[in-house]
């Protein structure tokens, strides 16, 4: 069962009663979990204050069970795709199965796992509801309605994530609708399923569940799906989408909803004039960050707003810059592994700067500065087909004012594609800064691309100049061979 208590316990009490760290963080998520370590291993204390389970929301209900989810349905689509292992695989996914697996990547829920790494690594956990209470100070409401106060020496690290956002419909609160969180852990397969949204939540999940048995029904405000990608991404999935039998409605907002009980389907009301009736109805539209109710008004924050830092993730404004805040709260990038990004540099700076050490002397690494998030950004979508991306889309690039070259090249003419997969199809991007002739954005969209994505954050975070990268040479036959083609193209 889920461990209450607080472990281990062995701060020193200050002057005023409160336990004294060196460092307190504000949720026990990936995020938080490699703040509190990376301090600890330049020989600081810390503690984690955690109001739900320790491993937060990548571990029991994002990355995890989703991938979890989606998983099986790739590898019974990359079987079908291929001559002789098609013919062998018949029939459907085995949804229960689907559903065990998951439940064994999220521990079924339960944080003893995540407990035990914490104590093993020598970082103090309190349970309960954290708020700031002025400079350096947490106040924790404890699980049996106490108050427990801690003290940081150096700093304060909110890393307490974000949301799902619904929008003010009238009847939502009665509808009871799915967020990520219900998307992610349901216990059954829900005979129809309507998804609001068309961003990589949305179409995940319309493949994770149309995949699993459910009739899904997908219904975007605007014109197209991963609008924040480059258009062709959009594209494929939606056509994938489409084969796989899920219903596709572009251009349609939701204007209402009602459920009479919570046995009964709900109804939709679309503002083209149309009802629709799903058993259940996913909202995906948008995170929010949990800053609404953590104090931030005694370090003089607005609550409820993503939390403005510097490179260094300090939190900007702050009187003696003690606050820090990475992951999701600061709304840079809200991805898993961008916010772990920015807790191994913000812990750094964090380590540097109570050892007294000018951050620049130390900074060989470039290590107290995050400057990924901002123009290298990595994403994967494990649709069917993945799509992946870093850096920059053409049209962001020319907003920003560069002079570029997209340079495009289909992935079925890529022979290590075409042995992949049969007939397979995707399409690779290669966005070029043409003054500098290094790559600023890839885009790949295609089934098992998404181990490509490494080797294109590198050649965009390093801005390696196209003559040098001619010479990284792909192996043959694999799909990685695309850049190759890629290269190829730009150099007529």
């Amino acid at each position: 069962m889920t461990r209450s208590e607080d472990t281990p316990d062995t701060a020193p009490a200050g002057d005023d009663g409160a336990d004294v760290y060196d460092v307190i963080v504000l949720g026990a998520g990936p995020v938080g979990e490699n703040v509190a370590d990376r301090v600890h291993a330049a020989g600081l204390s810390a503690v984690i204050v955690e109001s739900e389970l320790v491993g937060g929301e990548c571990s029991y209900w994002a990355c995890m069970p989703s991938k979890a989810l989606l998983r099986p349905v790739a590898a019974f689509a990359d079987a079908r795709r291929v001559a002789g292992s098609a013919q062998a695989v018949t029939g459907r996914l085995d949804a229960a199965a689907v559903l065990e697996r998951r439940d064994g990547f999220t521990s079924h829920w339960h944080d003893d796992g995540q407990v035990s790494w914490l104590e093993s690594a020598g970082v103090g956990l309190v349970r309960g509801h954290g708020r700031l209470d002025g400079p350096r100070r947490v106040a924790v409401t404890t699980a049996d309605g106490g108050t427990r106060t801690l003290t940081a020496q150096h700093a304060v690290a909110v890393c307490t994530g974000s949301r799902a956002a619904l929008p003010p419909l009238p009847g939502i609160e009665e509808a009871r609708p799915w967020t990520s969180r219900e998307a992610t852990s349901a216990k059954e397969v829900p005979g129809r399923l309507a998804v609001v949204g068309g961003g990589v939540v949305a179409v995940e999940m319309a493949t994770a569940w149309r995949a699993l048995g459910a009739e899904v029904t997908v219904l975007v405000r605007g014109g197209g799906l991963l609008e924040k990608m480059e258009p062709f991404a959009g594209e494929l999935v939606a056509r994938s989408l489409t084969e796989a039998g899920v219903t596709l409605r572009t251009g349609v907002s939701v204007e209402g909803l009602q459920r009479p009980s919570a046995d009964r389907p709900v109804t939709l009301s679309l503002d083209d004039g149309s009802l629709l009736e799903a058993d259940e109805v996913l909202f995906a539209v948008g995170r929010t960050p949990r800053t609404d109710d953590i104090g931030l008004e005694t370090a003089g924050c607005e609550p409820g707003g993503w939390l403005a830092v510097d490179e260094s993730c300090r939190v900007e404004g702050v009187q003696g810059g003690w606050l820090y805040a990475m992951g999701d709260a600061n709304g840079r990038a809200l991805l898993t592994h961008q916010g772990k990004y920015q807790a191994r540099v913000g812990g750094a700076a964090i380590a540097a700067r109570a050892a007294g050490v000018p951050l620049l002397e130390t900074d060989r690494w470039g290590a107290h500065a995050a400057t990924a998030d901002h123009d290298a950004v990595s994403q994967v979508v494990f649709t069917d087909p993945e799509a992946t991306a870093v850096g920059l889309t053409a049209a962001e690039a020319e907003g920003r004012g560069l002079r570029v070259r997209a340079v495009d090249v289909e992935l079925g003419g890529v022979a290590g594609a075409a042995l992949y997969a049969d007939d397979y199809r995707g399409r690779a991007r290669m966005v070029v800064d043409l003054d500098r002739e290094v790559v600023v954005g890839v885009t790949f969209v295609g089934p098992g691309v998404s181990e490509l994505l490494h080797s294109a954050g590198v050649a965009v975070v390093g801005e390696v100049p196209l003559e040098r990268l001619w010479h990284a040479v792909p192996a043959y036959p694999t799909i990685s061979e695309v850049w190759l083609r890629l290269l190829e193209t730009y150099r007529g």
